[in-house]
């Protein structure tokens, strides 16, 4: 037994002499004794201290030894990041007293290390085509117009008040518009007010408020692809590549009699785009317009494309080297530029719009059911009955739903244990086995009405497409770090803008009515004062035919479940075998010590 300085005392479990310790680059041996202390791997006692004549300056922050070899100082060193390690054994410790934790797989590579155009066949040829946008684009036989209804008089908005720092950036991004010609000084009587978005690299991003403008334009009904359509072309393909284009909307260029209409009012000026800026309704019609005229010939021969991504496909490797210079060759000539670091090149397998695409054929990306198939085990009966709320609104598509359902609600009861049994796991099974395929999952139909239901809670956000009472996918979230701080209204636009993200390929182009339990999101097209956030949300809702609709908590159960679904660890789902494996490689790492054999 040892006795600690708390007065306690500890079991023994060995003795393990000569034991090298190494400080400041000096060998300073001490024999320990094994004993299960917590949270540390090795305590220097008096005796060890005393034989060094160790001194502790805590003024200095130092460690000073006088040693017969000379006197040596360790100087402390205050940390400069809020980065903490642990040992192994503090790791297992805190794991086995049931604090949270995740693991992450952490990929070395060389500095620098990347997309090498060089390394990629037919690519490294191409050099030209991924180089950033530096000037105008060439005419274009379509280019972007923009129609207003009729008796429409010109909008000009007061311009937005900017803190010093912004009006410099202000100054520097007109400047660089200007020399790259995408800006022109205007005498328009449109002006439309801009603000700045902090991006996550800590730079601004320069953001005009057309939502003026975009209500009074008319919409382009041109037709984007359909997805089922698209995919269909891909059968017998094996090797795949996909083209993303860079800045695409800034490589068209906007007809000269309505330039005018997309003038901004600064602090330093009246401008205007003389090419499609961020922000416009009817962008993306314009750009699948482009792209259907430019790829013409290869349109579903080798190619399918949706918007700006551009999806080449062949039998073999041959085949593919063919097509994929026959399409940079094309971007070449059109003067269309591609981003390196988005494209991906000869793939087995890729996704694209929403699907798995490889040789053995096309499957349902597993993201679409994830948040259902992932929905942790219920630990108590509020959580049951959030489960329930969500199955409970499809169980007219659910045979036997309330027989199925039993073992669980039965422990929703007044005053009745919470004992998970094996009856109730098969039930919870079951029910995500059926919510996740046919027939409540389905198939999304081109041309009919979609609808988005989504939900924010101070744990995370919830969202189900659906199209006439059918669910097409599922998708939540937990909110990250500062995300959780958001006001209530953002939180509530985040989930909005999070869903038509994520189905971007389904949404586009389609009539799109969101519903959401928070009622002042109805009027977020035509609220008078947006934050930078909010201005951002609304430049991206302008590529959607979308109407936002106040729909009731209650009303909402499956999105409002979904938001607020508990979010397990890896980590907590299987702890025993987690400490195990750092136990492993502890005893591992010990028994290559020199001094192991004498324990």
């Amino acid at each position: 037994m040892v006795k600690v300085a708390g007065g306690g005392f500890l079991s023994t479990l060995g003795r393990a002499r000569g034991v090298e310790i190494e400080i400041a680059g000096q060998s300073m041996p001490a024999d320990l004794v094994i004993s299960p202390v917590e949270l540390y791997d090795v305590i220097l006692g008096m005796d060890w201290l005393s034989h060094y004549r160790v001194h502790l300056d805590c003024y200095r922050g130092r460690v000073v030894f006088e040693r017969d070899a000379g006197r040596l100082v360790y100087q402390g060193v205050r940390p400069t990041s809020g980065s903490i390690v642990i040992s192994a054994i503090q790791a297992e410790q805190l794991l086995e007293r049931g604090c949270e934790a995740y693991l992450a797989t952490i990929s070395m590579s060389e500095s620098g290390a990347g997309v090498v155009m060089g390394d990629i066949e037919v690519v490294q040829d191409f050099e030209d085509v991924f180089q950033s946008l530096k000037g105008l684009p060439p005419s274009r036989s379509d280019p972007f117009t923009i129609e207003l209804e009729p008796g429409t008089a010109p909008i000009s908005k007061t311009p937005y008040r900017m803190a010093p720092a912004e009006l410099a950036e202000l100054k520097k991004q007109i400047e660089d518009l200007l020399s790259k010609g995408f800006i022109r000084p205007s005498v328009s009587p449109w002006g439309a007010p801009v603000l700045f978005v902090k991006k996550k690299d800590g730079s601004f991003r320069l953001c005009i408020d057309y939502r003026g403008l975009n209500r009074v334009t008319v919409k382009n009904r041109y037709p984007l692809p359909r997805i089922d359509e698209l995919l269909d072309q891909l059968r017998g393909a094996t090797w795949f590549s996909k083209i993303d284009l860079a800045s695409g909307y800034h490589q068209i260029p906007i007809d000269e009699a309505d330039v005018r209409k997309t003038a901004f009012r600064t602090r330093y000026g009246h401008f205007e785009f003389v090419v499609m800026p961020f922000g416009l309704t009817n962008a993306p019609a314009a750009f699948m317009r482009l792209m259907n005229d430019v790829f013409r010939e290869y349109l579903d021969v080798f190619v399918i494309i949706f918007i700006d991504d551009i999806l080449v496909y062949s039998r073999s490797q041959e085949e593919h080297a063919t097509h994929l210079r026959l399409v940079l060759e094309k971007l070449r000539e059109q003067k269309l530029f591609a981003k390196l670091s988005k494209c991906s090149f000869w793939q087995r397998e890729m996704g694209f719009l929403g699907h798995i695409v490889s040789a053995e054929g096309v499957s349902v990306d597993p993201a679409k059911i994830e948040a259902i198939r992932d929905w942790p085990r219920p630990s108590s009966a509020t959580e049951i009955r959030s489960f329930l709320g969500l199955a409970g609104y499809y169980r007219r598509f659910v045979k036997g739903f309330a027989t199925m359902a039993q073992p669980m609600t039965k422990l929703t009861g007044k005053d009745v244990p919470f004992v998970w049994s094996a009856e109730c796991e098969e039930s919870f099974s079951q029910l995500k086995e059926m919510l996740t395929t046919t027939p409540v999952l389905a198939l999304p139909e081109p041309g009919k009405p979609y609808m988005v239901y989504t939900d924010a809670s101070g744990i995370g956000l919830g969202c189900v497409l659906m199209q006439e009472g059918r669910v097409i996918a599922y998708a939540s979230r937990q909110w990250q770090g500062s995300e959780r701080n958001r006001p209530t209204h953002d939180l509530e636009l985040g989930a909005v803008i999070f869903a038509l993200k994520i189905w971007r390929s389904y949404l586009l182009g389609e009539t799109v009515q969101v519903f959401t339990d928070h009622k002042s999101l109805q009027h977020i097209f035509t609220q008078p004062m947006m934050n930078a956030r909010q201005t951002r949300w609304v430049e991206f809702l302008a590529d959607y035919q979308v109407s936002i609709n106040y729909h009731p908590g209650k009303a909402n159960l499956v999105a409002d479940a979904l938001s607020r679904r508990r979010y397990d660890s890896a980590v907590e789902r299987d702890v025993e075998s987690l400490v195990g494996e750092i136990s492993t490689l502890r005893l591992c790492a010990i028994s290559q010590e020199p001094w192991h054999g004498s324990i």
